[in-house]
């Protein structure tokens, strides 16, 4: 026993007494800052707010020079705002560096309060922070969201998420008076056959008739313009004086703004026919005009973030279509809403499950956060048999006290018209997670011959020669270097050159490399140079200088003046009149326009492009490129969105294998508190009087 007593009693003498760690202080943290920004894993612009806050608050506390550091961070990641109570707990599942970097974390990590109330009260502090109930005296910093999760917002996201929030439930609320039996009649003429299930694309049209605000989700070939296209055609048919009704269709790109005019004007030229002329749908199509950009619907200017059309000069409108919506960001639709007259409609057109906004916000995937469930309360669903003659399935309702005014103008679009084959199969099994199904299917298309093609393990040589070298069945750039190449001579006239022009645009426009990242072999400059190397050494085009016949190009920034804007996609061609230079010609209807290539300062070449940029666009032949290098923009709303670019044939081409598997387990997670607003704005309305219905609105209170 003695000896075990002294052994015992060495063992606990030999153990060292944990050296106490000093607490950081606001230089310390300031220099770990800079250190970080040095090694790459912070921007000096991240740095640069934390230093603002620390030269205007000589109290600052470390906390809160570090989380404005995250919180910038973050911003530039897409997030608009940050989970203080993840950061403080787990630093790197907001920062998500590599495992080299992660002993500075800790160690930094180490010196500060480990308790998420010690953090709230050091931010509070600081005169340079605001909770959202407090005053506001221009802080640069809120703190928000319930005391077990709170936010930390830059000021004008906190703004933009209130305003947004504000906008769309007043909106949702104020339902407009509608004769339900006239509806049906017009809804069973406009839907021929009796649905043998439930039919979301008239239960949308409803839905949307009865309200100011309301959004359509669904995946390609769900039908979202037929379905718009046939509310506009209820509109036209139950306005009081529809020979006034102005309507107007936007996008976020211009190549997404071209389609949707496209698609709504054949849609409706389709459905005056088959009315037998019940409805004059040839002049609303006449009167609706050419679909625009978002920026440029609002009158963007130059050299600032104002609009010429804001809530004191609204836009001239009374229902607005706006399509891809997924790509909108929080403060884009913040200027939308606030441009929009209080008596118009809205609605958007989107898939939730697409890439979110290149910019802060992911403002459809939030406002469709419950559009799968439905959450349809018993005053809709009497609604939808109403005016619908739709039977609202039991699992798609809920209670009034349990959903918000929002779902309540909110539709998914579930069947898919267009992507029932194997495209459509990948794509579902993408977006459920599904990895070894992805995979097993994209196996046996390639062993079969099919739609889908997947190459791992390629060199970078093999993806520009999949795109430029000629094979039975293969669509790629072949068919648009054959179109360069049938150039008429310029005796031919001007209709001849019009003729090639649009062959060309119309060839290009059949595939397109979509990439992940945009530097490396297998990012969006090294494939330009590759592809551009390989169609030169064809004879297909001659590259020499900056600008050529052949090259073709994305515009990346607005330009009112000129009618381009950011997201444009042209050729470069010569003009039709000998000796009158180059211009770029861009794919509108009815006829192309074009610009001298002397105007266009900002583009870039695009025989690839990021699969970001793609959205709002479809080729016959899609083929993604995954780098090794892409890091966590790899993730599975990106394979998604590129698969779901493809009409006829998708090939996936990864640099290594297992990249497939990883972006499908990795789903894109914005901070975001817009539900949170929303969630607060409804229970405000539940807890407040009834009011009267006032012009037509009656309030969302059962």
């Amino acid at each position: 026993m003695k000896n075990v007593d002294t052994l015992t009693f060495d063992l606990f003498a030999e153990l060292e007494p944990e050296a106490p760690v000093s607490p950081a202080t606001a230089e310390s943290v300031l220099a770990t800052l800079r250190e970080w920004s040095e090694q790459g894993l912070l921007r000096h612009l991240d740095i640069a707010m934390a230093r603002f806050l620390a030269a205007q608050d000589r109290d600052a506390a470390p906390e809160l020079l570090v989380a404005t550091a995250v919180l910038v961070q973050m911003e530039g990641r897409g997030h608009s705002c940050l989970p203080l109570a993840t950061l403080v707990a787990d630093p790197n599942a907001v920062l998500a560096w590599p495992a080299d970097a992660l002993e500075g974390l800790n160690a930094l990590w180490a010196q500060l309060p480990r308790q998420l109330g010690q953090w709230q009260q050091a931010l509070k502090q600081s005169p340079l922070l605001r909770t959202g109930s407090a005053p506001d005296h221009g802080q640069p910093l809120v703190l928000g969201g319930p005391a077990h999760a709170p936010l930390l917002y830059l000021r004008r996201y906190w703004d933009y998420e209130r305003q947004v929030a504000q906008q769309i439930t007043q909106r949702s609320t104020a339902q407009l008076a509608v004769e339900s039996a006239k509806v049906q009649q017009w809804l069973d003429r406009m839907f021929s056959s009796a649905p043998a299930s439930f039919d979301w694309q008239r239960l949308a049209c409803a839905v949307a008739l009865r309200g100011r605000f309301s959004v359509i989700t669904g995946g390609p070939g769900t039908g979202k313009t037929y379905t718009v296209a046939r509310l506009l055609a209820l509109l036209f048919a139950t306005a009081p004086e529809p020979e006034r009704l102005r309507v107007a269709l936007a996008a976020p790109t211009g190549k997404a703004a071209a389609r949707l005019k496209q698609s709504i004007d054949a849609s409706l030229k389709e459905l005056h026919g088959s009315l037998g002329g019940m409805l004059d749908l040839e002049t609303l199509v006449q009167r609706m005009g050419a679909a625009r950009t978002l920026h440029s619907l609002l009158g963007a200017r130059p050299d600032t973030r104002a609009f010429a059309f804001h809530h004191g000069r609204p836009l001239d409108v009374d229902v607005l279509i706006v399509d891809e919506a997924s790509m909108i960001h929080v403060e884009m639709m913040a200027a939308l809403l606030d441009a929009l007259p209080a008596a118009a409609r809205v609605i958007f057109l989107g898939d939730k499950d697409q890439l979110a906004s290149v910019e802060a916000g992911a403002v459809l995937g939030d406002l469709c956060r419950s559009a799968e469930a439905g959450h349809y309360t018993p005053e809709t669903a009497r609604y939808a048999l109403d005016a619908a003659g739709q039977h609202v399935p039991d699992a798609y309702r809920a209670a009034a006290s349990q959903a918000l005014p929002l779902a309540q103008q909110t539709v998914m679009l579930r069947e898919s018209r267009r992507f029932g084959g194997p495209i459509g199969q990948l794509a579902e099994a993408v977006n459920s997670g599904n990895s070894a199904r992805a995979l097993a299917l994209l196996q046996a298309q390639t062993r079969d011959g099919g739609e889908l093609r997947l190459r791992e393990g390629a060199p970078a040589h093999s993806v520009w020669q999949m795109a430029v070298e000629a094979a039975p069945g293969r669509i790629n750039y072949q068919a648009f270097a054959q179109a360069l190449a049938a150039r008429p001579p310029v005796s031919a006239g001007a209709q001849a050159h019009a003729a090639w022009v649009r062959s060309v645009l119309l060839a290009f426009e059949r595939f397109r490399l979509l990439c992940a990242v945009r530097e490396g072999e297998w990012g969006v400059q090294g494939l330009n140079r590759a592809v551009e190397k390989a169609l030169a050494s064809q004879g297909a085009i001659a590259p020499r200088g900056e600008w050529y016949a052949g090259r073709p190009v994305m515009v990346t920034r607005n330009d009112a003046a000129l009618g381009v804007f950011n997201g444009d996609i042209g050729v470069t061609l010569p003009a039709a009149s000998a000796g009158a230079g180059l211009r770029v010609y861009f794919l509108d209807e009815p006829k192309p326009r074009d610009v001298g290539v002397a105007r266009l300062a900002h583009v870039e070449t695009a025989f690839a492009m990021t699969v970001h940029k793609s959205q709002g666009s479809e080729f016959e032949h899609t083929a993604l490129v995954l780098s090794a290098h892409a890091g966590s923009v790899l993730g599975r709303e990106l394979v998604y969105t590129g698969i779901t670019r493809a009409r006829r044939a998708f090939t996936l081409m990864s640099q290594a294998p297992g990249l497939l598997a990883s972006a499908i387990h990795s789903p894109t997670q914005r901070a975001s508190g817009l539900l949170g607003f929303l969630e607060q704005r409804a229970r405000e309305i539940r807890q407040a009087p009834p009011l009267a219905p006032a012009d037509g609105f009656a309030p969302w209170v059962e």
